[in-house]
């Protein structure tokens, strides 16, 4: 039978073991490990950030083009009759005023109105054609972040009858 003695477990594998576990990290490796996931989280509040701003910028873009839309729709509605007698001819820019006081279709709180202006284009294309033709071109400003920003919508149209 064999005997083991103290000093023989002390300098044994299993106390060799319990060493190894009870050693810490190094300051370096610990400030190695904070400065990526301060780099980590740095970039998650960046991107966030940007995917906030870029959403807010195409709500105020589809508000605006909704804005135009709705200006064409009045164009195309006005009554345009070259052949009739009289000739009925509400097609015109005088009917379509810029108003600079449009206000954008978005939610708000407060103080947070956004405005816009619509410029309306209208071209007499018979000189260039040879039959009667109109382009429609509505233009919508607007601002977003001390920037300014154009929508376009243009549109042909032919008389009523």
């Amino acid at each position: 039978m064999k005997v083991t003695t103290v000093s023989q477990l002390s300098t044994g594998p299993l106390r060799r073991g319990c060493l190894r576990s009870q050693r810490a990290f190094t300051l370096a490796e610990v400030a190695v490990a904070m400065s990526i996931t301060v780099m980590s989280m740095a970039g998650v509040v960046a991107g966030y950030i940007f995917a906030t701003r870029q959403a807010e910028c195409s709500g105020f873009s589809l508000a605006a083009q909704a804005l135009a839309t709705q200006r064409l729709e009045q164009a195309r509605a006005a009554l345009w009759r070259p052949r009739d007698y009289p000739v009925v001819d509400e097609l015109v820019p005088a009917n379509f005023p810029t108003v600079p006081t449009n206000r954008l279709d978005m939610p708000i709180s407060g103080t947070n109105i956004a405005y816009a202006t619509n410029f309306t284009t209208i071209t007499d294309l018979k000189p260039v054609v040879g039959y009667p033709l109109k382009m429609i071109r509505v233009d919508c400003v607007w601002s977003f972040r001390q920037r300014a920003y154009t929508n376009t919508i243009v549109t042909y149209r032919a008389p009523d009858r």
